[in-house]
């Protein structure tokens, strides 16, 4: 049995890394699926959702038109120019993915907390992983020496309107960067993850969830992973509006797309690539007028990943009408990229849409 519930609803104002003694028995003893279930039972951060409200209370209810962010932000490594491109485009809500707290890659520092901060906003952070490393190959090698303060990587959702309800959801049932035979300095505690939470609109309430799916898996996996999303969402947000956002994986859908082309069986009727699509449709989420067909993917200053790229991060919409789509390049007022991934904006109403895909 898994030491990772599937749906956890308790939150904390600060959440913390397991204590510097359990992620030395993590690394030290043998892998396993066992083992790592035991491990993450001991685990409080993969027990609570942290939860922040805005600075400020906003003085109005939010509008029922607003401006939805989706971005893997990559660790969020440069956090200062990180909030300045979501400053720039407007939006009111952001689904995060991909984010350190208490990591030597990113400088020790908590990166959704500071984000949010700097933009006004509140947020909730879900753990995915417990780091017991330092990274990926290239990480452990800028960092040797390190030392993780916190160790966790997560997914979050910030606002510049309180967030209730919040939640994280298993996608999987974690371990499989716990298995036998792994790298001891690559192993994590904890699995793929979303985390849910709802915003009070003028229309009425709004579900949000912020996720990112796994790097190592197919499209069965994949709608597996889906699949308990939106069991999950029925269960802790029944018949609501919902957004939804994230990193995806879909890399059974081609590389090398031209964006001009949003008419191409892959964007318009992608279910036979990747079944996921169909299962979000049949939940009454749309896809094709909250997206567009650019690839999002973006080589970083290390000369890493390399093209040709496909498209893998995506919004969904059910309940609300979308438009406006957007894919802004993931860089700085230098040029230069600030994470693997671009950044997603969709404006949404929330006017009683069909949601119909």
């Amino acid at each position: 049995m898994t030491g990772i519930p599937p749906i956890v609803d308790a939150t904390a104002a600060v959440m913390h890394g397991p204590d510097p003694r359990l992620r030395a028995e993590a690394i030290e003893g043998p892998g396993g699926r066992e083992r790592h279930d035991a491990l993450a039972a001991r685990i409080g951060a993969l027990g609570t959702v942290e939860v922040r409200p805005p600075p400020s209370q906003p003085e109005a209810t939010p509008p029922a038109r607003f401006r939805v962010a989706a971005w893997n932000i990559e660790r969020c490594k440069h956090v200062g120019p990180t909030a300045a491109l979501l400053a720039r485009t407007g939006a009111d809500l952001l689904l995060l993915s991909e984010m350190d707290h208490g990591m030597a890659r990113s400088g020790n520092r908590h990166t959704t907390a500071e984000v949010a901060a700097a933009l006004g906003h509140g947020h909730a952070f879900a753990t995915e992983f417990v780091e017991l490393g330092l990274g990926d190959d290239r990480e452990r090698g800028w960092h040797a020496g390190g030392i993780n303060v916190e160790g966790l990587h997560g997914n979050a959702i910030a606002s510049r309107h309180p967030l209730r309800a919040a939640a994280r959801v298993a996608l999987d049932d974690g371990g499989r960067w716990f298995a036998e035979g792994a790298p001891h300095e690559q192993r994590r505690i904890g699995g793929r993850c979303a985390v849910v939470a709802i915003v009070d609109t003028a229309a009425g309430p709004l579900a949000a969830a912020s996720l990112h799916l796994e790097s190592h898996s197919d499209p069965a996996d994949r709608l597996a992973q889906v699949s308990r999303l939106l069991a999950a969402l029925d269960r802790l947000a029944p018949g609501l509006p919902a957004v939804v956002g994230g990193d995806f994986n879909t890399a059974a859908l081609p590389a090398g797309v031209d964006p001009a082309d949003r008419d191409s069986a892959w964007f318009t009727a992608p279910g036979t690539l990747e079944p996921l699509f169909d299962a979000f449709a049949g939940a009454g989420f749309a896809w094709r007028e909250a997206n567009t067909p650019e690839p999002t993917c973006r080589t970083l200053p290390d000369g890493h990943p390399l093209p040709p790229f496909r498209r893998i991060d995506w919004v969904f919409v059910r309940g609300v009408s979308a438009a406006a789509p957007r894919t802004w390049a993931a860089v700085d007022d230098h040029g230069s990229a600030i994470s693997d991934h671009e950044l997603l904006t969709v404006d949404v109403t929330m006017d009683g849409g069909t949601g119909a895909a």
